[in-house]
């Protein structure tokens, strides 16, 4: 067994035992924004293997993220609470018919969202950069126009509450670790040497008889099936779904993550989470009054954000290429070892 393989068990061992004691030892407030960090790994880590890993410019997750989170809502909500729900209009006849188990919901929402990733990948590829992004960015509005624009489907601005709440965070947890594992699986397979060359030069990979499209179809479909599963743990944990949930700020903030933490590191979108996500919340202290030298200062609602901006401006001019560059972890290591020598 390699040294990198043993690292990768002990982390993996680690985060397995943190995950165990995890909710009988903290309160629910910090359990919950354990759980909001695990689903935001799922979200980050699956979107830097299209945007990071390949190379290409998308501005998607939001759409995929509403996708799962409303179909998991529907699965799991019964007909008579859809009924009682749905004020204006009538639900249709096939979604108050559907109803499934919280794992049986999580996979169609997943599979779902990389079904409509593969009808979307057709178009989407045809174009390259700029003209990716705008294109993507344009799915994102429409999923969220069609969530407010068809209550009969959706229950439009009203959303959907009552949901069912599983998303403990053996359930989160755990799914992140599933998720880390598979998509570290992918970019060091041959389909990942693949994505990454597509990301160096998309024309030189084509001559070297790299079929680019189904490469990036591939990978666009499974950003797409883990961003589903994703927002059907957002839907659970919030136990409410309306389309004011997936504007583009969701994206921005994953975009954010990937790039802090580094374009096609994993393990720099775990990193990028726990700072974006959980930095968020213990700079949460600036924003209410504060006594220093028994001067108290009044309440500034969105200083932690000022604050935040700052530190994210100064990571970013040290680190050019995010924290963790383009390497994983065990990479790191190595470097650190042989420079030592």
């Amino acid at each position: 067994m390699t040294k990198e393989r043993i690292i990768t068990a002990i982390l993996i061992l680690f985060s397995i035992a943190f995950i165990c004691i995890a909710e009988n030892f903290f309160n629910p407030y910090t359990v919950r924004i354990l759980n909001n960090i695990a689903i935001f790994i799922i979200l980050a880590a699956s979107y830097n293997l299209i945007n990071g890993v390949t190379g290409q410019f998308s501005l998607e997750p939001n759409g995929f993220v509403a996708i799962g989170a409303y179909i998991t809502a529907l699965l799991l909500i019964n007909a008579e609470e859809k009924i009682f729900q749905f004020a204006i209009e009538e639900p249709n006849a096939f979604i108050l018919a559907i109803h499934s188990n919280f794992i049986t919901a999580l996979l169609i929402s997943g599979i779902v969202s990389s079904v409509v990733a593969l009808c979307l990948a057709f178009p989407v590829f045809r174009v390259r950069g700029d003209y990716l992004a705008i294109v993507t960015l344009g799915f994102g509005f429409i999923i969220q126009i069609f969530a407010t624009n068809n209550p009969q489907v959706t229950n439009g601005s009203l959303g959907l509450i009552n949901i069912p709440e599983f998303a403990n965070f053996y359930w989160t947890g755990i799914l992140a670790i599933i998720t880390i594992l598979l998509i570290l699986n992918i970019v060091k397979s041959k389909y990942g040497r693949a994505m990454k060359a597509i990301r160096d030069d998309e024309d030189a990979a084509g001559a070297m008889g790299i079929n680019t499209f189904k490469i990036k179809t591939s990978a666009f479909c499974t950003s797409a099936f883990f961003e589903g599963v994703g927002g059907g743990l957002l839907a659970v944990l919030l136990t409410t779904v309306s389309p004011d949930q997936f504007t583009f700020f969701l994206t921005f903030q994953l975009l954010i993550i990937i790039v802090l933490g580094g374009l096609g590191s994993t393990s720099g979108a775990i990193l990028g989470t726990f700072l974006v996500v959980g930095g968020s919340e213990i700079l949460r202290f600036l924003d209410e009054p504060m006594t220093i030298f028994s001067y108290t200062t009044p309440a500034m609602p969105g200083l932690r954000m000022v604050v935040f901006s700052v530190i994210l401006i100064l990571v970013m001019l040290f680190a050019r290429k995010g924290i963790m560059g383009d390497g994983e972890i065990g990479e790191l290591l190595k470097k650190l070892k042989s420079g030592k020598k």
